[in-house]
């Protein structure tokens, strides 16, 4: 009998320590409220993100400040081509001894085209986009600019790149060459650059491109046979090291730093945005996925 009773009193004292514990919890979860989600801190000078279905800023950092763009200015170069008018994305280009000589006299970063060779708008895309080519940029910029002169037709192609910027309603942004490499008058903000890379996601062409890590081309050369080239990397490091990410574009230079103009969808949701002047490669890849994670994280 005393062990029955010994053996009940040892059940309620678990029991009541369970329920104390039980209480204990729920008092610790409903005393300590959901953590706000800390702001990243960011080397980059610039930064902007938005959320992309509704243009809703998620985070900004001199956001309008107007900086030197590097070869995220290639975005607008790629967004012109393919605005135009019953565009052959199949039609040849030949590539130009100038587009060489403008390479080697810039020490500009290069898809290594071989002049003579006839090459297609859609590899001369992925030449602009994945090793940021400025010999791709040259070359679409001379076959899509208007004019008798190579020169005239350039300008032209420029002229085209600041109307699409006026009618995006890009404000802070200008244009004074096709691929970063300007005279101190090519420059945005990472809200400008933001609205415009969303801008050109819009095309299904312009999204296979950024998001594509490395692509070979087929050229045909002077001769009528075909070149196989050595694949064009995509510099924008995110595509591997970011699940999720879509695009869109490092950007570097003397002036402008490193940037970068990165999106990517998790959840069905896609956030965009910009970092412009970071410290290093690495680093503005760094600054992009706090960027990101943080857009993911109050998108809503």
């Amino acid at each position: 009998m005393i062990n029955g009773i010994k053996g009940i009193r040892i059940r309620r004292a678990a029991a009541v320590a369970v329920t104390s514990g039980a209480m204990l919890a729920a008092g610790a979860l409903t005393a300590a409220p959901a953590q706000a989600v800390a702001t990243p801190t960011i080397a980059a000078k610039g930064g902007y993100v938005m959320n992309n279905a509704n243009g809703k800023s998620l985070y900004s950092k001199a956001a309008d400040t107007k900086r030197s763009t590097g070869s995220t200015t290639k975005i607008m170069t790629a967004k012109v081509v393919l605005s135009q008018a019953n565009l052959n994305l199949d039609s040849k280009v030949t590539i130009q001894m100038a587009y060489s000589d403008y390479i080697v006299s810039k020490n500009a970063s290069s898809a290594r085209l071989i002049v003579g060779d006839k090459v297609t708008v859609r590899q001369l895309l992925y030449g602009l986009m994945l090793p940021s080519g400025c010999d791709a940029a040259y070359a679409l910029a001379d076959k899509f600019g208007t004019g008798t002169t190579r020169a005239k037709r350039v300008a032209n192609f420029i002229g085209k790149m600041n109307s699409t910027a006026k009618s995006l309603g890009l404000k802070n942004t200008h244009f004074d060459s096709f691929d970063g490499i300007g005279s101190g008058s090519n420059y945005s903000t990472p809200r400008d650059l933001t609205k415009l890379a969303s801008s050109a996601m819009k095309s299904s062409t312009f999204r296979t491109v950024v998001k594509t890590k490395s692509y070979t081309a087929k050229t045909v050369t002077k001769t009528g046979g075909t070149r196989t080239m050595a694949a064009w990397t995509n510099t924008n490091t995110l595509l591997s090291s970011y699940s999720g990410t879509i695009g869109v574009k490092t950007g570097s230079g003397p002036e402008a730093k490193y940037c970068l103009v990165f999106a990517a969808t998790r959840g069905g949701k896609t956030v965009i945005g910009t970092v412009l002047a970071s410290t290093s490669a690495s680093v503005r890849s760094t600054d992009a996925t706090k960027l990101l994670n943080y857009g993911f994280a109050t998108a809503g």
